[in-house]
């Protein structure tokens, strides 16, 4: 059952580069401008990925302007984790960092154990079907946490 939506949602995972763009762009392509969404990592050492790209893609979601970010990298740049209403970590590493950095904070932490589809199957389309897993996944999971989407995919 959906709960209240928040106003503002960062997604988080290790690398900025494939779940956490992946949710911040399904969850904007369904909810559009009335919540502020932004994704982050806890390392900016990769860029987004190119299977991530092809599959968010495929149902008509934008990511090839994607820039990767680090926690660091947002509080250098202004952008303060206390100003986000739900943190949402899809990556057992995201969820340690985000406690640590929010202990402080009075600010909604919530934990999806979304598959980390990187490394994953043999081929160009068995990798392909592993992000789309990944895919599904994150937006099964919005449409049970925020409901009934102002749009559809």
């Amino acid at each position: 059952m959906a709960k209240s939506r928040p106003t503002s949602v960062l997604f988080c995972c290790d690398h900025n580069a494939v779940r956490s763009p992946m949710a911040e762009g399904v969850m904007k392509a369904l909810y559009g401008t009335s919540i502020y969404i932004q994704s982050a990592g806890v390392k900016n050492d990769l860029e987004i990925d190119g299977f991530a790209i092809a599959v968010c893609k495929e149902i008509g979601v934008e990511l090839s302007r994607h820039r990767s970010r680090s926690f660091d990298e947002m509080q250098e740049w202004g952008d303060d984790l206390s100003s986000y209403d739900l943190v949402v970590a899809l990556s057992p590493a995201s969820q340690r960092r985000v406690l640590d950095l929010t202990r402080i904070y009075h600010i909604e932490i919530e934990y999806w154990p979304i598959l980390d589809p990187t490394g994953l199957g043999e081929g160009r389309e068995e990798r392909l079907l592993s992000y789309r897993q990944t895919r599904d996944q994150i937006r099964d999971q919005l449409l049970e946490r925020f409901g009934i989407p102002e749009n559809s995919l």
